[in-house]
């Protein structure tokens, strides 16, 4: 096989005599062989950065030719000559916010090394980078005028698209992840093959940011500190609020957004009322949640970090809750529940659940957090997902492997189910003073979802189990971004919604 050198770059200004030739190899005569000098030299003058060539040893074959518009200013009514101002170029807008196809050709005898996705796939990094929401084109229907007669321009696009015509503009475009907004009548003067009809189509650039912010802007890579926390005895306050701080500061050192601690960590406590009865005793360690949040939230300040802090028994009234905060490093604070408790916490402690479904909105983006049980109830997460969740945090406790084993795997499912990533934490030692609170098993992670972006065993790190550590680990959201859109399968967009449905029930709403 005959090996070729392939080169993507911008076009130049030199380049124009190879590219009027390969232009006029491509169409024969009419409207679409006007590439001349005089008009080439415009279009550079306006935008050079937005033409790309393609070259095979040394020689340019192909191109792709581009403005920026506001769309506004034109609509999906449209025709070609408007959007080029008739070659003049008059129309391009560097504060638009399309990117908007005016040519993409490739030399005839090239065609078979597939150029064309390579120039597409330029245009399309080039609309990344440029922070524009869309690439635009009115594309051509070449093969339409030879099934005029027996079928409509709609019709026609309707069978290419179900695969049973083959257009090799249409075809190769919704290939390309392009889709049909609307049929354009009387689009291209002069185009006899496609009856002058042609397709509005659009590529939506899932980057795109409205209004780019100097600062305070959110990152895509966002990095989670996990405490997989020793249950040790601890004989006051002080010596827990010790032991918080020292993780804190650990994780901050390195630049952590987030640090999440396990369910219960201040189980230590109850040593000291070990001679009431089990559910005495947790609502007698509740009396001590108030102070640990409030030294929460002023760490999350000194330190500039986002703290989930797991949870601790929490009174309201005389009703007992399993909760947690997110403490923002802004100040601000939100309240969690775990909302399905275990046989054992409604058998020992008489503890309720809660009644909130929502997602907590950080600097980072939209998270979700549910403690240990919880985890095992896909529809809570999915309704989740639902709100735009890209990482859920589980703080958990669990006293058995075989408890592990059924927050590990279930965490995993909600990572691959809903296209988030998963970090859990857990509590290790043992409690040998504490009623119901003994042993624990743990080991901490962070899971993804499982495509090409991901690790292929879609577990990015954990920890040793049943040792006392911190778990330090990167997330990147723009991975998910690239997940909903472009990912081997769509579980979140797949979904039969006309044979199945999932929503909060009314009480749900009211909590939330």
């Amino acid at each position: 096989m005959e090996s070729h050198h392939v080169e993507i770059r911008h076009l130049t200004f030199e380049d124009m005599s190879e590219l009027k030739s390969a232009s006029e190899r491509v169409y024969d005569g009419g409207a679409l062989s006007v590439w001349t000098s005089a008009i080439l030299h415009r279009l550079f003058t306006v935008f050079p950065e937005g033409q790309i060539c393609v070259c095979v040893d040394g020689k340019v074959v192909g191109c792709a030719l581009s403005l920026i518009i506001d769309y506004a200013k034109f609509g999906d009514e449209h025709t070609y000559e408007e959007i080029t101002a008739g070659y003049d170029f008059t129309t391009h807008d560097g504060e638009g916010d399309v990117l908007y196809g005016i040519e993409v050709f490739i030399h005839p005898e090239y065609r078979g090394l597939r150029l064309a996705r390579r120039l597409y796939d330029a245009r399309k990094e080039l609309c990344e980078n440029l922070n524009l929401r869309a690439i635009i084109a009115g594309g051509r229907m070449p093969k339409y005028a030879e099934n005029a007669k027996s079928m409509s321009a709609k019709t026609y696009i309707e069978k290419v698209k179900s695969k049973e015509l083959y257009d090799p503009v249409l075809s190769f475009q919704l290939a390309n992840d392009f889709h049909v907004r609307k049929l354009l009548v009387g689009y291209l003067s002069g185009d006899v093959a496609s009856k002058e009809y042609a397709t509005l189509i659009e590529w939506s650039n899932i980057f795109y940011t409205k209004s780019v912010k100097l600062i305070n802007a959110r990152r895509s890579d966002v990095r989670l500190g996990l405490v997989q926390w020793k249950m040790r005895p601890m004989k006051t306050l002080e010596e827990l609020i010790e032991q918080i701080e020292f993780y804190v500061d650990a994780v901050s050192d390195y630049k952590s957004d987030f640090v999440l601690f396990p369910e219960l960590f201040n189980a230590p406590l109850m040593a000291e009322f070990n001679h009431l009865s089990e559910r005495e005793a947790i609502r007698a360690l509740a009396g001590y949640t108030d102070q640990i949040r409030d030294k929460f939230c002023e760490f999350a300040i000194s330190y500039n970090i986002n703290i989930i802090t797991g949870s601790m028994p929490l009174l309201e009234g005389e009703e007992l809750f399993n909760s947690g905060f997110l403490c923002r490093r802004d100040g601000t604070f939100q309240r969690y529940d775990k909302i399905h408790v275990t046989p054992s916490e409604d058998r020992s402690w008489a503890m309720r659940g809660g009644d909130s479904i929502q997602v907590i909105d950080t600097d980072c983006g939209k998270v979700g957090v549910v403690v240990c049980y919880d985890v095992e109830f896909p529809e809570y997460i999915r309704l989740l997902a639902d709100q735009g969740m890209n990482i859920l945090f589980v703080p958990f406790l669990t006293d058995t492997q075989n408890g592990y084993t059924r927050v590990r795997h279930c965490a995993m499912a909600r990572a691959i189910e809903n296209e988030c990533y998963v970090a859990i934490a857990g509590g290790v030692g043992n409690l040998a003073k504490v009623n119901n609170m003994d042993i624990q098993y743990a080991q901490s992670a962070l899971f993804t979802p499982s495509d090409f972006q991901f690790p292929a065993t879609a577990i990015k790190a954990e920890a040793t189990p049943n040792s006392e550590m911190t778990l330090l680990v990167d997330v990147n959201l723009d991975l998910l971004k690239q997940l909903h859109s472009h990912g081997s399968v769509h579980t979140m967009r797949d979904r039969r919604k006309d044979l199945y449905t999932l929503a909060r029930t009314d009480k749900a709403k009211q909590k939330d």
